[in-house]
């Protein structure tokens, strides 16, 4: 049975509502409020209770998967899989996970996105 989860949308944040929601949900792993195994509500089912598209989200828990925080698994729907260890680490993985899904998105190699993260860590010493 999924879990219930308590997530809103405000239309007037300024940042996308996917992103209001992947980043909520990434808290409520990170804390423990979400655990592995845990179902999350049906894409549909969720975008009703929160009166959004369901493409909003389906994206976030798109997002949540590169973030490696939880896994679709078809009919099974959408399961929680990480979040255990160390809350800044799982953060900064799933910011290097969107990082190299949009390098490669716009045709990047490898070296070129450890040459810029490189250049990024050294200018800020």
């Amino acid at each position: 049975m999924p879990v219930t989860l308590d997530v809103s949308v405000d239309a007037g944040n300024g940042t996308p509502p996917y992103e209001q929601l992947r980043a909520q949900i990434a808290e409520r792993v990170h804390d423990g409020r979400l655990t592995e195994g845990d179902r999350l509500p049906t894409v549909r089912g969720l975008a009703e209770q929160l009166g959004v598209a369901p493409g909003t989200v389906a994206r976030a828990y798109a997002e949540l998967e590169v973030d490696e925080l939880v896994e679709g698994r078809g009919r099974a729907g959408t399961v929680v899989t990480g979040g255990s260890g160390d809350p800044a680490r799982a953060r900064l993985r799933g910011a290097a996970n969107r990082l190299v899904a949009a390098a490669r998105a716009d045709g990047l190699d490898d070296g070129t996105v450890l040459a810029v993260v490189h250049d990024a860590l050294t200018a800020r010493r």
